[in-house]
């Protein structure tokens, strides 16, 4: 089993360029990230050179984050906001080689919000196959992200069918799967042909993923045996430095 250090909570007290070193360091197989966009790419592509990690993935901006917005895409009237933030996160993915970009929905409902979401999912992936980029899309919990579009597993099924672009898929968070729907194992079993990211944290601390409501010896046995060999993104808060709370990563490998 390899694993992906996820930066925005794992060494984020540092530069994204030393939060790369330190996940090599760690003995991690890959990393991924939040928003990037404070550092140069230029930066963050030297530093995964330097250490032949690849970056799994980074997100969209959210928005206005003061005003409580996690992200743009969902919402009616903000297209031109939404598209340029794809094109940006885009822009950014090229420039570092990395391999997904997850569009982030914001906060919102109905149909209309679904019309315009799923309009934003096939303009990025238009514009991400010509790089070979996955987009990415994941339900939230409401208890994390109160009022997120995108909030089960079958709807993000439903919505990568509707828009029918052969890059785009879900990004399997087993944390926000277990807080909104549980079942866990089965769902990821229902989803597989169209899961393109695989998460990992405590619940419900979302902690460290060696204790709570979910046994990962168990999850990460059954990932394995539906032939999954990709990286398992480590996205969860550590409680104090984070090289304490690595214990977990020898015994599921």
């Amino acid at each position: 089993m390899k694993f992906s250090a996820n930066l925005g909570f794992l060494w984020a007290d540092l530069p994204l360029p030393d939060a790369i070193r330190a996940a090599k360091r760690a003995g991690f197989d890959a990393v991924e990230c939040h928003w990037p966009y404070a550092i140069a790419a230029a930066d963050t592509k030297a530093a995964l050179q330097e250490t032949g990690l690849a970056m799994l993935g980074l997100n969209t901006r959210r928005g206005d984050v003061s005003r409580g917005e996690n992200g743009l895409s969902a919402l009616p009237g903000r297209e031109a906001e939404a598209r340029a933030a794809i094109d940006e996160a885009l822009d950014y993915a090229r420039a570092t080689g990395t391999k997904a970009v997850h569009v982030m929905a914001g906060n919102s409902s109905g149909p209309l919000a679904r019309r315009v979401f799923a309009d934003n999912l096939a303009h990025a992936c238009a514009k991400a196959a010509k790089s070979g980029i996955t987009i990415l899309i994941e339900p939230l919990n409401p208890y994390n992200a109160p009022g997120y579009f995108l909030n089960g597993t079958d709807q993000a099924a439903d919505i990568i069918r509707e828009v029918g672009a052969p890059n785009l898929r879900m990004m399997f968070d087993c944390y926000h799967v277990q807080s909104i729907e549980g079942d866990v194992t089965r769902r990821l079993q229902r989803h597989l042909p169209l899961v393109g990211h695989i998460q990992i944290a405590a619940v419900p601390d979302r902690g460290a993923p060696d204790h709570g409501e979910l046994d990962y010896e168990h999850v990460l046995a059954q990932v394995a045996a539906l032939g999954w060999d990709r990286p398992i993104g480590a996205e969860y808060l550590p409680a104090g430095e984070t090289e304490a709370s690595l214990n977990w990563m020898a015994r599921f490998r």
